[in-house]
């Protein structure tokens, strides 16, 4: 073998094509549904813009979609653009840069119009089989498998002969969502999708465990961005949404059909998934249980995690996220050598602006590791330990719907009647939880409905982004950059960001909520008979925090969680099991790791139960007698 250096990586493509000659026009593609009963298959508009210089000779090019159903009703991006078109009815402004950006390096952009939005036929169904097949379908187009039309109502055919085949989809919330759902039918032609906030199931969007978390429902969301036309013919189908998705928290045949992990096996494309870890408008179960499914069926996959909430990864890291998208869709769309597959799988935002990288996530060495649940010297003031409490340990709360997350953390060291607050003593190591944990709760309810949540969070002083205020992390500021070419109608200069920090005493990072009532199982909540125990295993959405030596690690167990949960219709007492309840946390490092952050030794966790990683295999069994509680 000759030795010297290694051969130099593809650098990608190049904005060698104009952008101001771009070929801009709109298709109408038949989804072959008709949602809207109107007797004709419901067509839906693609706006298109591809560079004119292959179409000239010859030359087919690779697809960047993006499938919304805001493109006229709500914006897209930092500064709600929307779509807009010359007095002809041909696309003018296409939101956001992937068209400024990409279109001169050789890709064709195509934005498509849910059904039942903007210019497109038939309803809106929420992420159901009509806003799937919406996008679907243009893919379809794209390889020569379905029909599309120059205009909504007429007969002249429009081919798709300058596409290559090649797709990438690409949105955040709704639209990420929407790109979720089509990679999980497993469509020829969709070779990558960038998820950013994406929904993987929308039961995780409306309900945690039976507990609603918004007062409304799905078709609530439809009325807001169907187009007036559709308005007037949907009525059955926003009927048919109320009915899939009652009030009560129970999994209905709606909810499967809108369940996309379950489908995770069909998954053909790449993933690239970006998420604030405190998203608490599509909250953080959602990217969890998708890449864990993903994982599962050996998905290629790339993840960002930020500390933000519900931002795009353009408005808080922007040079970095285009230079990386860039990579991305060469690599996946266009065939480029540039080792973007070989590069660490995860950036983590640490603190603000300060990115960590991990080869694979969660790292390895990360193991389920079991907590118990202590109690204290006073009612509401427990411990986290490696060791299992006394049998007959137990303690009370009050539900108190006025009270949130914030309220019990400012409190957490406080006897408060409506919270219980299980903590460490002052960390020796750092400690680090990454991915998905549960809190197993034996609780008995004092009246027939009962809502528990349970919180991690890192006591201490921090700097963080101020997630909780309107811009969820990020300052919009007065000045611009640009990403790629402009036009007069269509520019590339957006309004650059800023961080948004505050300092804190405590950070939560991680939560989870259930209905006692749905104990069970989701299928059907029952009433509770008062003063009869049950138990629940809560899940803790994914989260990857660090929480430093010196701090302390705290699990609180309470009611509703006011401005996150909908409250029951009664308002119990709980008094909790302690001998019946548990955590099991995602550490990295195990319970090696906890042992030296928390110096306690040699203790052991509860017996009797398989240790297992995050994978599930099973890494060893302790013989009774010896403390493990590990699922």
């Amino acid at each position: 073998m000759a030795h010297g250096r290694p051969a130099p990586k593809d650098t990608g493509t190049q904005p060698v094509y104009s952008y101001s000659n771009a070929i801009r026009q709109s298709v109408w593609v038949d989804t072959g549904i008709d949602g809207d009963h109107d007797g004709k298959t419901d067509r839906v508009a693609a706006d298109i813009i591809r560079p004119s210089e292959p179409a000239a000779k010859g030359q087919k090019v690779p697809v960047i979609m993006d499938a919304s159903p805001y493109y006229s009703c709500c914006g897209r991006g930092n500064e709600n653009q929307l779509k807009t078109y010359d007095k002809n009815g041909n696309p003018v402004q296409f939101p956001l840069y992937y068209d400024n950006y990409f279109v001169p390096r050789g890709y064709a952009v195509v934005l498509v119009d849910l059904a039942g939005t903007n210019r497109s036929d038939g309803c809106v169904d929420v992420g159901g089989p009509s806003d799937v097949t919406s996008a679907k379908a243009v893919i379809d187009w794209l390889n020569g498998r379905a029909k599309g039309y120059t205009t909504r109502t007429g007969t002249t055919a429009a081919q798709a002969s300058w596409s290559n085949g090649s797709v990438g989809m690409i949105g955040k919330s709704w639209d990420g969502t929407i790109a979720n759902g089509v990679a999980a039918t497993g469509v020829d032609g969709l070779k990558t999708i960038v998820d950013i906030s994406g929904i993987s199931s929308w039961y995780d969007y409306y309900f945690a465990q039976g507990a609603a978390l918004y007062d409304g429902g799905p078709d609530e969301l439809a009325s807001e961005v169907e187009s007036s036309a559709a308005q007037s013919k949907c009525s059955a189908e926003e009927q048919a949404l109320r009915d899939g998705a009652p009030r009560d928290g129970d999994w209905t045949s709606a909810w499967q059909q809108r369940d996309y992990v379950a489908d995770a096996a069909k998954v053909k494309a790449s993933v690239f998934v970006a998420q604030g870890l405190e998203d608490l408008n599509v909250r953080t179960k959602n990217f969890g249980q998708w890449w864990d499914a993903l994982a599962a069926h050996g998905v290629q996959r790339k993840i960002w995690l930020s500390q933000t909430g519900h931002v795009d990864p353009f408005d808080y890291r922007r040079s970095a996220w285009v230079d990386t998208l860039h990579q991305w869709f060469d690599h996946y769309l266009m065939g480029v050598d540039n080792g973007i597959q070989n590069q660490p799988m995860a950036d983590i935002e640490r603190t603000p602006d300060h990115w960590t990288t991990d080869a694979v996530w969660p790292p390895s060495g990360t193991a389920t590791t079991p907590l118990s649940l202590d109690p204290g010297t006073a009612n509401g003031l427990g411990a986290l330990s490696t060791t299992p409490p006394a049998s007959g340990s137990g303690e009370t709360y009050t539900d108190n719907p006025k009270q949130s997350e914030d309220d019990w953390s400012a409190q957490v060291d406080q006897a408060t009647s409506d919270k219980v607050a299980f903590t460490t003593g002052p960390l020796k190591q750092d400690l680090r939880l990454s991915g998905s944990g549960t809190v197993t709760l034996t609780a008995t309810s004092s009246t027939t409905s009962a809502h528990l949540s349970a919180v991690l969070v890192d006591l201490g002083p921090a700097t963080i982004r101020n997630y909780e205020d309107d811009g969820e992390g990020i300052t919009t500021l007065t000045t611009r950059s640009c990403w790629g070419d402009s036009t007069p109608g269509d520019s590339a200069c957006f309004l650059d960001t800023a961080a948004d920090t505050e300092n804190v005493g405590y950070t939560v990072f991680s939560r989870g909520w259930a209905d006692l009532g749905h104990y069970a199982s989701l299928d059907k909540g029952v009433s509770l008979t008062p003063g009869k125990p049950y138990t629940i295993t809560l899940q803790l959405a994914a989260s990857d925090h660090v929480v430093p030596a010196g701090h302390r690690l705290a699990l609180i167990v309470a009611g509703t969680d006011n401005g996150l949960i909908v409250a029951p219709p009664s308002t119990p007492t709980i008094k909790l099991d302690l001998s019946g309840s548990h955590a099991n946390l995602p550490l990295v490092g195990g319970v090696s790791q906890l042992r030296r952050a928390l110096g306690t030794g040699h203790a052991k966790p509860p017996a009797g139960v398989p240790l297992t990683g995050l994978n599930g295999s099973v890494a060893g069994t302790l013989p009774a007698g010896q403390a493990a509680r590990l699922r």
